[in-house]
């Protein structure tokens, strides 16, 4: 039987097309802005047997400059599909870019990347695909935007993001689902993280329905990191080990060096920092930590770069330093010079689902170790398996964030390919009923 073909728009490094290939989708086209997003991408599906004008074609391009004859015409371009004058879609996957809408960072609905989901629904129009799944992020739900213009002209006067998604597809002739907020953790991802699903689809398909979770048990971050820090005490719970992730694609081993953990180097910190860290307990926040201060004062014994930096900060003698922490009457600017103002950090919680991954390394402390996750931490925590291998430099910062998108970004960024997984098989669900007369 001939695969579902799609197209993946925003792909970056590849999570939601993970979740599709492994559902069964043969994904014909792909795009993305990110050349770095887009290196991975093309490695990972090379790994996979899908190459570039071979049997997919992948393109790298702002999507404001994309068109459905310019889909179409690469299409044609693959060896398959030379000659063939009608290329039907099956489904449209696509997560436009967060930022604006997101609840992690400022939220700002004139961001113009909130404006992206526009051009979605333009290439949505053109191509005419069967079915469309829209991911973003929870935000997204309340998010209210004035002076919006759609695609016919109208003006919307202050209308919530999702009210004009619906709309502005209803007058391009597709039925939609209004948008179901899922967390990942209900489909096997160790981490609780919620996003905005939307599902549209021609009045001629069936009408497809979201995944229901069919995990009773959710998995922790222990049960999906404790192996790479600790591989010959892992015996006890061997196999909750290896759930939690993406493992083979068509019921197939990827075939890689498993000698080699990709993605695993350690950051490397200043004492400063990891004395800093070692302040955390267990699944405590950055709040936490400074409210326990507040009410109790802490030792600083043992800690010698805090205590030699705070003696510089107030022109203290170290055991005056020491004896002034110790005390309950500290002040927020005490507080501070001692974290730093940075207030989101959080030592993570072996017991638990990881809270949402984020693009920046620094916001989590490992559970039991004073450092930042791993690259290949994080891909496990976004369901990722051990073969998918991410490209590009590490991290970065300054002015280089708006060029760059490296690893920690790519896996931060990312759809967890078992989220995209639960959601494409309800899809290919849809696309196999025979009754083609749905209301």
């Amino acid at each position: 039987m001939k695969k579902p073909i799609a197209i993946d728009l925003f792909c970056g490094a590849g999570g939601m097309s993970e979740g599709m290939i492994q559902a069964g989708f043969h994904i014909i086209y792909s795009n993305d802005i990110s050349k770095d997003a887009m290196k991975t991408y093309i490695h990972r599906h090379e790994q996979l047997g899908l190459y570039h004008k071979k049997n997919t074609y992948e393109s790298c391009k702002d999507i404001r400059d994309l068109d459905a004859k310019e889909i179409f015409d690469s299409i044609s371009k693959i060896e398959e599909y030379k000659g063939k004058k009608k290329i039907e879609i099956d489904a449209i996957f696509g997560g436009p870019p967060c930022q604006g809408f997101s609840r992690a960072g400022k939220r700002n609905a004139e961001d113009p990347r909130n404006k992206l989901f526009k051009e979605y629904i333009r290439i949505i129009n053109d191509v005419r695909p069967k079915y469309v799944v829209m991911e973003n992020v929870e935000g997204f739900l309340d998010t209210v935007f004035e002076g919006f213009i759609g695609l016919d002209g109208e003006q919307y006067k202050k209308d919530k993001a999702p009210a004009i998604l619906e709309k502005e597809f209803k007058k391009i002739g597709y039925n939609t689902i209004s948008p179901k907020l899922l967390n990942a953790s209900d489909f096997g991802v160790p981490q609780n993280r919620k996003r905005m699903i939307f599902i549209a689809y021609l009045p001629v398909c069936a009408k497809p329905q979201f995944p229901t979770s069919n995990k009773s048990k959710k998995i922790t971050l222990k049960e999906a990191i404790y192996d790479l820090l600790n591989p010959d005490k892992v015996s006890s719970f061997a196999k909750e080990c290896k759930e939690g992730r993406t493992k083979t694609i068509d019921g197939k081993d990827v075939k890689y060096d498993k000698s080699i953990i990709f993605n695993n180097e350690l950051s490397t910190h200043t004492k400063l920092i990891v004395e800093r860290f070692s302040l955390y307990n267990e699944g405590e926040t950055t709040f936490d930590l400074k409210k326990r201060i507040e009410s109790s004062g802490i030792d600083l014994n043992g800690k010698e770069a805090i205590i030699q930096d705070l003696a510089k900060k107030y022109d203290m003698d170290e055991k005056t330093i020491i004896k002034m922490f110790k005390g309950k009457r500290l002040k927020e600017e005490d507080i501070n010079n001692l974290l730093t103002k940075k207030g989101i950090r959080k030592r993570l919680k072996y017991s638990m689902p990881s809270p949402t991954m984020v693009t920046l390394p620094d916001d989590f402390i490992h559970p039991t170790e004073n450092r930042t996750l791993t690259v290949r931490e994080m891909a496990r925590v976004q369901s990722f398996d051990d073969s998918f291998e991410f490209l590009g430099k590490r991290t970065t910062g300054g002015p280089r964030r708006k060029l760059e998108v490296p690893q920690y970004t790519q896996v931060g960024n990312a759809v967890p390919p078992l989220l995209a997984k639960a959601i494409a098989v309800e899809i290919i669900k849809a696309l196999n009923k025979k009754n083609r007369h749905f209301n």
